[in-house]
């Protein structure tokens, strides 16, 4: 009876013994993550190396096209201003006069061609009085001849003084251009971005060659567009107005729709960076506009080619661009499974065939023991 017990008491060692041993040796379920093949819109599309920028349709960079002393500053930074409003004007007391006198002797040239003209007038209607006299035999020849040259000297005084008045009038313009240049008048309707002077301080304009701070910049802020460089090998795909998608910084849950305006002519080849083609975007909804500033952050997605209603698949479930691990249910197995992909981008992949709607495919491709036929347990569902 002893015996007995004692080969039980051996024989459950040896069969527990037996069943760590299967369970450590023996092959556990990799553990995956599904996401199910649906039916939706797939895109193919390129976005930008690095970041974009949101920039002002236009921006000038202001200064006065002679130097001198700052005698009116009616701005401030941020100010709105119109197009033809005064920014600056330089101390122009002199060129004011110079105006002011050229103006004067305008006046008093026209006066003295209205009284040579009269002039003129008069002699012109005496000489053909002395005509009429001269043909009913009334009046010497000579008085006649002396009657019409007189007309005709008079007549070219007349003309000499009316030339005279246009170089009045043109030493009015020459004196109106000069003291224009005194003054800095906005272009475009926008808002003062920066000052560079104060009221009683000298400016001067940029030497050639020397690069000298604008004295206001200038920035037109009811019109944007984003500049983003494209690299060069989806640059040749992109065409001027395909749509795109704009996302900022600065609204991080946001997207403005836009569309290519422009494809650089050149490709820049900057040192130490790929080589890229800039593009511009340009914003679709100008109601947009209220919200952005210049200068901000940009990333512009282009659409090349779009499906409305294909069957996809999470992209980062497809290897080498033709597999996939399938997740059977019933057999708690995955499969691979050679598919042909279409359209693709970073999130989506297109299927158009190998596969089914309603099929799980394995998202974390990256497992480590995941290969085709081994056995597997969901660990959850990818959203």
């Amino acid at each position: 009876m002893h015996r007995l017990i004692r080969w039980m008491l051996a024989l459950l060692v040896v069969v527990g013994i037996a069943f760590l041993i299967w369970q450590k040796t023996r092959t556990k379920p990799v553990e995956v993550v599904v996401k199910p093949v649906v039916r939706g819109v797939v895109e193919k599309t390129v976005a930008n190396t690095r970041a974009g920028t949101v920039k002002a349709c236009r921006r000038a960079k202001l200064s006065p096209s002679i130097g001198g002393q700052i005698a009116s500053l009616p701005i401030h930074e941020g100010d709105q201003v119109k197009a033809g409003a005064l920014l600056l004007e330089i101390w122009n007391e002199d060129l004011a006069a110079q105006a002011d006198l050229a103006e004067r002797e305008a006046a008093v040239a026209e006066a003295q061609a209205n009284a040579a003209c009269l002039s003129a007038e008069e002699a012109n209607r005496q000489a053909e009085r002395s005509k009429k006299l001269l043909r009913h035999q009334a009046g010497s020849e000579e008085q006649t001849d002396h009657a019409v040259t007189q007309a005709r000297s008079l007549q070219a005084q007349c003309e000499a003084a009316r030339a005279t008045v246009q170089m009045s009038l043109a030493r009015i313009n020459v004196a109106r251009a000069n003291l224009s240049r005194t003054r800095l008048m906005a272009p475009f309707d926008g808002v003062v971005a920066k000052i560079e002077g104060e009221l009683n301080e000298y400016v001067t304009p940029s030497p050639v060659g020397v690069q000298t701070p604008p004295a206001v910049d200038l920035i037109e802020n009811n019109c944007y567009y984003v500049s983003a460089p494209i690299d060069e090998v989806d640059a040749a795909a992109v065409r001027v107005g395909m749509n795109t998608r704009i996302s900022l910084d600065a609204f991080k849950e946001r997207q403005l729709v836009g569309t290519v305006r422009r494809i650089s002519p050149y490709v820049l080849d900057v040192e130490k960076q790929a080589r890229t083609v800039d593009i511009e975007a340009a914003f679709t909804n100008h109601g947009d506009f209220k919200d952005l500033l210049a200068g901000y952050s940009a990333d512009v997605e282009i659409i090349l080619a779009t499906r409305p209603d294909t069957l996809k698949i999470p992209t980062e479930a497809v290897l080498e661009g033709k597999k996939v691990f399938v997740y059977s249910a019933d057999g708690k197995k995955v499969h691979e499974v050679t598919i042909k992909a279409g359209l693709a981008n970073w999130a989506f992949t297109e299927v158009t065939s190998g596969l089914k709607e309603g099929q799980s495919v394995v998202v974390n491709v990256d497992k480590p023991g995941l290969k085709d036929g081994v056995s597997a347990v969901v660990a959850e569902t990818a959203p």
